[in-house]
């Protein structure tokens, strides 16, 4: 990109004049400042799916070690896990994961678009909804295998 020397507004002397690229309209400060607090929170918000989906996955997997570590507890003649228990830790971990690779793609998109500059809203992928969407799946599945044995 070419940059070009202009002068929006006469300059003081001794200033140096504003470099401006070609074809591009002079940077706004307020718009700058916007985009620069959308970026912040845009970074918040990966800070806080990836807190949600680490909790979920080390979920799945605690739940998983500590029904391993009571049955071996116990002197029972059965060491194996309950594939009720594998099922529901193994749903925790991968919804964690999907959570977290949504999270990261929409994170990426919203930092391109608040690069540009012709910055315009549209709706974004609803990661809560499908989170929660998702838990509700294996909380149901759950519950039907509980109330099935």
């Amino acid at each position: 990109m070419r940059t070009t020397c202009t002068k929006p507004k006469p300059i003081a002397k001794g200033k140096c004049p504003l470099l401006v690229p070609q074809n591009h309209p002079p940077h706004n400060l307020n718009n700058e400042l916007a985009k620069e607090r959308n970026r912040a929170a845009a970074e918040r918000t990966l800070m806080a799916w990836i807190r949600t989906s680490l909790s979920l996955i080390t979920f799945g997997f605690g739940i998983d070690r500590i029904v391993e570590a009571i049955r071996s507890s116990r002197l029972s003649d059965s060491g194996r896990v309950d594939i009720s228990v594998r099922l529901l830790s193994i749903g925790f971990i991968v919804i964690g994961n999907l959570s977290l690779m949504v999270a990261i793609a929409q994170h990426q998109q919203v930092l391109r678009r608040i690069r540009r500059h012709d910055f315009l809203y549209t709706p974004m992928l609803p990661i809560a909804t499908l989170t929660a969407l998702g838990l509700l799946i294996v909380g149901t599945l759950a519950l039907i295998i509980l109330l099935v044995r």
